[in-house]
């Protein structure tokens, strides 16, 4: 990856904010040209910037819980000879998840993976948990799950990357 100049960092945590500013716009409110917004943009798309998206109101397209599941790895399938198998497997597995917006191994607690996955509801989630039990069970010595109830009175501060723009102002 190329080393990024202060002017990429302004665009990425300007973009944090709103990713559907112009060039034009991000220029002025920067102090460049729209020639140089435009050139450090498209570099950055193509080193740095997965993709654009929205982050929604979960509660407005009808779902009702985030949920964050914890899996402790059984020490026999993370041995070297069946490592890449079962990483495979549960690749396979996850990208057949739409409902899991991020997977990763961890460290702490004693879990070694973790996804984050939005359900319509609490039935919804039962089923999921039932066959992710039934279909990669066999992988895990523990899983626990935290729920998140994204109609409830307690989100305090709603899931957004726009607040990472602020702290990171302090840069420029």
């Amino acid at each position: 990856m190329v080393e990024l100049k202060d002017i990429d960092r302004k665009i990425v945590f300007e973009l944090f904010q709103n990713s559907k500013q112009s060039d034009r716009h991000l220029g002025k409110k920067l102090g460049v040209s729209q020639a140089t917004i435009t050139r450090r943009r498209k570099m950055l798309e193509k080193e740095l910037i997965e993709s654009y998206t929205f982050v929604p109101k979960w509660e407005k397209l009808g779902y009702e819980l985030m949920v964050i599941t914890f899996a402790k790895i059984r020490p026999i399938v993370a041995t070297k000879g069946k490592y890449q198998d079962v990483r495979e497997r549960a690749l396979k597995w996850l990208m057949n998840q739409p409902n899991i917006i991020m997977a990763a191994a961890s460290r702490g607690m004693g879990m070694d993976a973790f996804n984050i996955a939005v359900f319509k509801n609490y039935a919804d989630y039962d089923e999921w948990f039932r066959k992710f039990r039934l279909e990669m069970g066999d992988l895990a010595d523990d899983i626990q799950s935290v729920l998140v109830n994204l109609r409830g009175k307690e989100v305090l501060k709603p899931l957004h990357f726009k607040y990472l723009s602020e702290t990171e102002k302090s840069f420029y």
